[in-house]
């Protein structure tokens, strides 16, 4: 089986990183992490993934100063140097340009702690709290220029308790993105995912399982 070079950029601890990196282990597993890049050179991912074995770069923002498609051009020359076919975000702390976006559509994917629509842009855990919502939870979606606005590909849900704080919540989120994500880039890697109209549809959609995951209760 030829198996989808897959590039994972982070700016952190890389948790998400780690969930993809474990599934791709598998030897039926239709995309291998050739890459992980971070714009950090502190992030403790890098160490992640240096353990199991995957190439890494550092690719530091601030050497570029407000020059943000600069240092986008130097991040699609590395993925392109590396043959990268699919770039998975995964706590990757910048916000992309259109060009980049442009040049990645259909192939850059992102997961985000909220049930998108709902809570876009950060601390989704506390503004669910605080909204008092009884459902949070986790969205893998295509990347599109608006942040957190794009086709969405894989949801979980999970249920709100009632002494839940924005820690306790999100570490259960947390555990239902480690989940999804693996399995939405299963999907894209298979080339079961259709963007059309502004959502995105799956191929057998029924044989990919549940791309809702529903909170046990």
């Amino acid at each position: 089986m030829s198996r989808r070079r897959v590039a994972i950029l982070i700016s952190g601890r890389g948790s998400n990183m780690a969930a993809l990196i474990e599934a791709a282990k598998a030897p039926d597993y239709p995309a291998e992490i050739a890459l992980v890049i971070s714009n950090r050179p502190e992030a403790k991912g890098l160490e992640r993934a240096k353990a199991a074995g995957i190439p890494t770069l550092v690719i530091d923002h601030s050497g570029f100063g407000r020059d943000r498609e600069s240092f986008e051009r130097a991040l699609d020359a590395a993925l392109k140097a590396h043959a990268i076919e699919f770039v998975c975000l995964a706590g990757f702390m910048r916000l992309l340009t259109p060009w980049f976006v442009g040049r990645w559509e259909n192939r850059l994917i992102n997961i985000h702690p909220a049930l998108l629509p709902a809570f876009k842009g950060l601390d989704t855990h506390a503004r669910a709290l605080a909204a008092g919502v009884k459902i949070h939870g986790a969205t893998v979606h295509f990347v599109v220029p608006e942040m957190d606005s794009g086709p969405v590909i894989a949801q979980a849900a999970v249920p709100v308790n009632e002494d839940d704080t924005a820690e306790t919540l999100a570490a259960r989120v947390l555990a239902a993105e480690h989940r999804i994500y693996p399995m939405a880039l299963r999907l894209l890697a298979e080339g079961r995912l259709r963007v059309v109209d502004g959502r995105c549809h799956i191929v057998d959609a029924r044989a990919a399982g549940g791309l809702l995951l529903a909170p046990e209760i």
